[in-house]
């Protein structure tokens, strides 16, 4: 059986700042198709890009994995693929599949992506923990195309479970970088990563998650997740959703209930979400939030409503017309805000943002059953 374009999708985190974007200059019409090659030209070269910043470099000549672009892109483009027929992995995808397969095989040997004798305590336990949560979930989103859990992927769960935590306020989740960076690098970054590993052993083919060997850590993860589920950022809550969706007993049928309609209440008028809505931030210049719906906001959220089986909702069917209305037509990417600070859009570090916002609108349009990309 072939894998739907559900299981294709997948989590994101990342080792970098979220960026702000300026609003697009030019959009689709709501009764226009939406651009998938377009998208995925977009997304090819600024993985391209990143493989190739010198700020990303790691040792072993490899690079680090991003949530801004680098784990979007992994998630993304293989749905962007079945949506395109195409039946190869883009020479962007297999550079840094292999980047992840040779940090998993040498998992003793790499150096963290951010060691405690330059970054300080505890960089290197964050950095391996968030690792090893990445590694696994790009393995699985590849391995997802040919039905069968690779042994690469087995090592990099090895390498996860060994790193979880079994006692204290963490117990079932794993250290997780803290850069103070928003949404994902943050005091609350620890949950979201945790839904990042949900959703890789949930998604992971061949049953993994329903391996005798792992039940134990999986019981811990669903109970971490599970006491957070009604306190965290709506941001984090939309996660757990998602990722109690590929993992069974996450969320019981009230709590997906409950972050479903606290979602729907932050909706605007025209179908968008900004993340100005999902959390208590604060940029750290002091400029405003952009209250404005964002690519990102929107590409999430309608993709988590869809995973918990709304798709027919007429309010899921609005976001998606707002997203193919705010695709750009020029460059064939969604754009968003940054939470932590004003950026130059212009720049390449400037489109972070926009990176993660084409590819989670991407997924969400990709998980339509009548969608006619063009070109």
């Amino acid at each position: 059986m072939k894998p739907s374009t559900a299981g294709l999708v997948a989590f994101a985190m990342c080792v970098g700042v979220s960026l702000a974007i300026a609003r697009p200059q030019t959009t689709r019409a709501a009764s226009a198709s939406w651009d998938s090659r377009g998208a995925a030209a977009y997304l090819d070269s600024r993985m391209e890009w990143w493989l190739q910043w010198p700020n990303a470099q790691r040792d072993h000549d490899t690079a680090c994995v991003s949530c801004h672009t680098a784990l979007p892109y992994a998630f993304a483009r293989p749905a962007l693929r079945r949506a395109l027929g195409e039946h190869e992995l883009s020479a962007p995808e297999r550079t840094m599949t292999a980047n992840v397969v040779k940090r998993v095989k040498l998992w003793k040997d790499v150096e963290p992506f951010y060691p405690d004798q330059t970054r300080g305590l505890p960089k290197s336990s964050e950095s391996r923990g968030t690792e090893a949560i990445l590694n696994a979930a790009v393995l699985v989103a590849r391995d997802l195309g040919t039905g069968a859990l690779s042994d690469e992927a087995r090592q990099a769960f090895t390498n996860l479970w060994a790193l979880q935590f079994k006692n204290g306020d963490l117990k079932g989740a794993w250290a997780w970088l803290n850069f103070h960076y928003e949404p994902w690098e943050s005091n609350d970054g620890a949950y979201y990563g945790a839904t990042i590993a949900a959703l890789a052993v949930g998604a992971a083919p061949g049953g993994y998650a329903s391996s005798s060997d792992i039940q134990d850590q999986v019981k811990l993860l669903r109970e971490y997740l599970q006491r957070g589920a009604e306190k965290e950022t709506l941001f984090n809550r939309v996660m757990v959703l998602w990722a109690s969706a590929r993992l069974s007993g996450v969320l019981t049928p009230e709590q997906r209930q409950s972050i479903a309609d606290a979602a729907f209440a932050k909706q605007h008028e025209d179908g968008g979400w900004s993340m100005a809505t999902l959390g208590s931030w604060k940029r750290s210049d002091s400029t405003p939030l952009d209250a404005a719906g964002d690519g990102y906001a929107t590409g999430l959220v309608t993709l988590a409503l869809q995973q918990a089986g709304l798709r027919a909702d007429p309010r899921v069917t609005n976001a998606l017309s707002w997203l193919v209305r705010h695709q750009d037509a020029k460059t064939g990417m969604w754009l968003a805000s940054s939470l932590n600070k004003q950026r130059d859009p212009a720049t390449d570090v400037g489109k972070f943002m926009s990176d993660a916002a084409t590819a989670y609108a991407a997924l969400a349009l990709a998980e339509m059953k009548e969608t006619t990309p063009t070109r």
